[in-house]
């Protein structure tokens, strides 16, 4: 493999790893950080230009601090910030959508919304960044359980688990996927052998707003939220970067993203469906269901990462299936999934996609680092490229240096996480703005993952995890891990949709 090659999957490949694997990344990422901005030690100029060769193949722009980036910083006091705010609600009043609730979710591709940042649009996109967050929160991260690779609650506890129930949806059904792939054995999910399931992943949830919340927004929202890459066995597959035909037309997308959303196999206990069928089914489902009564709904499908990927293909599937249904998907960090067909499609049947990225995160640049939506300029001598890698829909571009709260480098694992997307679109006012004085969200949520937070917020980096790592003491003083409740044991009988 070529060097350069060697190095972004050598970084990509850190971006989702288990929350016991910070140490090691930030480890990773300080070396990374030596190599790239230290060019006055001459021990390292080799180093130096292969690190600054690679940033330019990236299109990274690594920068030094600056005297002016300094003072800037000193003259907002981030501790100061971050204290004010301690006694304050974390999230805007809820206020009526229902006369806008279609330039919210896309009808005019967000045209006037994006740049300045529209608070009522802000705080929808929060909403659904924090569905998309909560498949991380509540995935068993853990090798040593049984129960790695599910999710820790049932679906009738899961936002009340992790302080959702605010949003006012129901989640209705748990997605299940698997890869076709052969998969070595040191990419298996747990290291006990009797488990749950030795080919699925617990992959998402499809919710509904309830009653009062789709008074609030003017319809029914059905949520697909579609969990991020976050094992080994994904990333396997994340990395097939053969582009792959979808349906009988000039539509292709990424291989690896195709077969995460359609394998199936019916020796299996949870993918004896694919992801895809069981999505679409239970679409059908609740949409016939409120259709009968009369009301408007709309599908909003979110992700991060190669959540965002799922999401689109999803989109793409559903607006096959339901050509007057208003679809809109809201990604994170998501990659490019197909070639300019598939874009194309999803553009003419009507999806609305809006892509959050970070300008520092390497995610959204794969694949497709150096063959992408560039190379249309020379469509003229070259004609349509369907092999070409293409992103889908608008953008809101971020900038993590925009942040007082976040530290300078190049931290590319915490760039990535979820969390910091929320965090900068919480502070996001427009391209010429600083960021938000009144930012709601607690800034202790950026470290849940990694080490992001400057230093002098006295925020522990990775905090988030269960008690004791999940030990409790017995009646005899001894640590041993506990059985999960009976109703929280994933089971394929319990997956089934709920009663509406």
């Amino acid at each position: 493999m070529p060097i350069h090659m060697a190095a972004t999957v050598n970084l990509v490949n850190h971006c989702h790893q288990p929350l016991s694997a910070a140490n090691g990344n930030r480890r990773v990422t300080a070396s990374f950080n030596e190599a790239t901005i230290n060019d006055g030690d001459k021990r390292s100029n080799k180093s130096t230009r292969l690190a600054k060769s690679i940033s330019n193949l990236l299109n990274l722009y690594i920068e030094k601090p600056s005297l002016k980036n300094l003072l800037q910083r000193n003259d907002w006091n981030a501790v100061s910030q971050a204290e004010a705010k301690l006694d304050l609600p974390t999230m805007s009043p809820k206020e009526d959508i229902s006369r806008i609730w279609r330039e919210i979710h896309g009808g005019s591709d967000w045209e006037n919304l994006l740049d300045p940042f529209h608070p009522l649009l802000r705080r929808e996109i929060i909403k659904y960044g924090e569905f998309a967050q909560a498949t991380y929160d509540a995935f068993d991260f853990d090798s040593l359980s049984e129960y790695c690779g599910s999710c820790l609650f049932n679906r009738r506890k899961l936002f009340e688990k992790l302080g959702l129930e605010k949003h006012g949806y129901d989640v209705r059904r748990y997605i299940y996927a698997m890869s076709q792939y052969e998969i070595p054995r040191w990419l298996e999910k747990s290291y006990v052998a009797d488990t749950w399931s030795k080919d699925s992943n617990w992959m998402g949830y499809v919710a509904v707003s309830d009653d009062v919340e789709s008074k609030r927004i003017g319809r029914r929202d059905i949520v697909v939220a579609w969990r991020g890459t976050v094992l080994p066995s994904e990333w396997y597959g994340d990395m097939q970067q053969d582009l792959e035909p979808l349906g009988h037309g000039e539509a292709k997308v990424e291989r690896g993203f195709l077969s995460i959303y359609k394998s199936k196999r019916v020796t299996t206990r949870y993918n004896k469906t694919s992801a895809s069928d069981q999505v679409m089914e239970e679409l059908k489902r609740l949409l016939k269901f409120y259709k009968e009564r009369g009301e408007q709904v709309s599908l909003t499908i979110t992700g991060h990462s190669l959540g965002g990927a799922l999401a689109k293909l999803n989109a793409y599937e559903a607006s096959i299936m339901f050509p007057t249904l208003p679809i809109n998907v809201i990604s994170f960090g998501a990659p490019r999934v197909g070639n300019i067909a598939f874009r194309d499609e999803l553009h003419h049947k009507g999806v609305k996609t809006l892509r959050i990225t970070i300008k520092q995160d390497l995610v959204p640049r794969m694949p497709g680092i150096v063959f992408n939506e560039t190379l249309q300029k020379f469509d003229d001598l070259t004609g349509t490229l369907d092999w070409v890698y293409h992103h889908v829909g608008a953008e809101l571009k971020l900038d993590a240096r925009a942040s007082p709260f976040l530290k300078r480098g190049s931290n590319f694992i915490g760039i990535h996480h979820p969390e910091t997307y929320l965090h900068l679109v919480d502070g996001y006012v427009s391209t010429t703005s600083t960021f938000r004085a009144d930012a709601k969200r607690d800034v202790a949520l950026v470290n849940k993952y990694c080490d992001m937070l400057v230093n002098e917020l006295r925020i522990p980096p990775c905090w988030y995890q269960l008690s004791n790592k999940g030990l409790v003491s017995n009646e005899f003083g001894r640590w041993v891990r506990p059985k999960r409740e009976n109703e929280d044991i994933p089971s394929p009988i319990g997956e089934e949709h709920s009663e509406l």
